[in-house]
């Protein structure tokens, strides 16, 4: 391909690196009263880049295919821009009334952003690492946005010493592999291993590159950075982190492994199951001695990276669908619960303890009812679209004969219930704390009342998610 063919591929991801360094550069001149102009410019960068993404090729290459763009690209960065769309939207009205440097917030989602696209769309290991490692360091900032908190640069500096291993790790596991099949594109290492088989060196290579993506994931036993960061990290920042960041690398996960791996499935799939496992049910007993609803959410978050991994074990076409279709609706209950959360103010000042929604639904009525749906949602309760989302995972599972990590995840399912339903039990029948303040911002007034639609709503409304999620699999297992 030449390259205006290439860079027409890429358009999506070229208008967010473009946008970004002009915004990057009008804040720099303008300084702070740039904020609000480049919040609106970003939100309107992220629109016309899904744009692009919909109405781009169905299947094409770039940079002799170390990227590409399929369906399955497709329906992963949509839930990408979803994600970054609305935690801009939040974090706009978070740190309206701060002193904190606002214009950068928004030009760094957007660089973190354009890492997670190419990273969804990466085809050769060198691809993946390029966008990994572009969305890691604005992450990295991300987390530690607020510099003057302690609690905020304590998350930034634990992600970044964790994450830099983590990248180690992983770059490890890509030159072993490397080493043993003489290639770093996708379809080559596929073919090697179906020519050659699979020596003791790959499965080395396998176990390194798991371990690394396992972290971006926060799966079990790389979970350690995942409470500390999204109770340390302002509320709309760890909405970015458990619906955008969350999806793409989970993507990640499944292209690296089902499209260059299929030959070494018996290999890796032990070790997602052992992973899964652990997760969900660490991310249901642990969750229940939490006092902070942040950390809460991010036992939940580790819990729920289980359940898609589940899919992911199962190797087939039907568990990559159960997997996107449950990071859809992951995102969008996620999405409403931060928004919830970001809405606990008291005297105009933020209050993230549990014991802190005493009495809502005496004292907020509206705010419990939503907040209270969301979790019923997470804990999988039908007709919810939660229910959906591990249904399709655990179909999958069985299907493909994981009978035992589908019957411990319903088991891990139904302990996570416990912790959910305690919040609900808190908001309905402990006595009331303190007023919250009443007002909520129109941005996440609109959060708020699209999440709590879409998970009313799924049951009805669910098959063109279902239909996209399947062509998106197929994609992703045809060559």
């Amino acid at each position: 391909m030449s390259l205006s063919a290439d860079l027409m591929v890429l358009l999506p991801e070229l208008m967010l690196a473009i946008g970004a360094m002009a915004l990057l550069l009008a804040g720099a001149v303008m300084g702070e009263k740039s904020a609000t102009a480049i919040t609106g410019t970003s939100i309107i960068l992220l629109l016309g880049a899904g744009a692009a993404v919909v109405m781009g090729p169905d299947h094409a290459g770039a940079f002799h295919d170390a990227f590409v763009t399929d369906g399955f690209a497709r329906f992963a960065k949509i839930l990408i821009l979803i994600g970054a769309g609305f935690s801009i939207l939040m974090a706009a009205e978070f740190f309206a009334t701060t002193t904190v440097s606002r214009f950068e917030l928004p030009v760094l989602m957007l660089l973190a952003t354009l890492g997670m696209m190419l990273m969804v769309s990466a085809s050769s290991f060198i691809a993946l690492y390029m966008g990994l490692e572009l969305q890691s360091l604005a992450l990295y900032v991300l987390a530690a946005f607020n510099r003057d908190h302690l609690r905020s640069t304590e998350a930034g500096l634990k992600y970044f010493v964790l994450g830099a291993l983590s990248s180690g790790m992983m770059l490890y596991g890509i030159s072993l592999v490397y080493g043993f099949t003489g290639t770093v594109s996708f379809a080559g290492i596929a073919h090697v291993i179906a020519q050659s088989g699979v020596g003791i060196g790959l499965v080395l290579g396998l176990v390194f590159l798991i371990s690394g993506l396992a972290f971006k994931v926060s799966a079990v036993p790389f979970h350690m950075w995942t409470p500390d960061v999204y109770e340390g990290a302002p509320t709309p920042i760890t909405s970015y982190f458990a619906t955008a960041a969350k999806v793409a690398a989970m993507c990640l996960f499944l292209r690296a492994i089902l499209t260059p791996f299929p030959g070494a499935m018996h290999q890796w799939q032990q070790i997602v199951i052992v992973i899964s496992v652990l997760s969900m049910a660490l991310g249901a007993v642990a969750a229940l001695g939490q006092r902070n609803i942040k950390r809460l959410m991010a036992y939940s978050s580790i819990g729920h990276m289980g359940y898609a991994l589940l899919g992911l074990a199962a190797g087939t076409a039907l568990g990559v669908r159960g997997v996107l279709i449950y990071l859809a609706i992951y995102v969008g209950t996620n999405l409403g619960v931060f928004a919830c959360i970001q809405a606990m103010r008291r005297g105009g000042k933020p209050v993230e303890q549990i014991s802190d929604l005493a009495g809502l639904a005496r004292t907020n009525p509206t705010l419990a009812a939503i907040f209270s749906a969301l979790f019923l949602s997470l804990a999988g309760l039908p007709p919810l679209a939660g229910f959906f989302a591990k249904f399709y995972v655990f179909l999958a599972a069985i299907q493909a004969g994981l009978l035992w990590p589908a019957i411990l995840g319903v088991l891990a399912s139904a302990v996570g219930l416990v912790y959910y339903l305690r919040l609900v039990k808190v908001m309905y029948f402990d006595e009331p704390a303190a007023a919250l303040d009443g007002e909520i911002g129109l941005g996440s007034r609109a959060v708020l009342i699209l999440s709590t639609a879409f998970v009313f709503l799924f049951i009805v409304a669910a098959s063109p998610i279902i239909t996209a999620a399947d062509t998106a699999a197929r994609a992703l297992f045809t060559p």
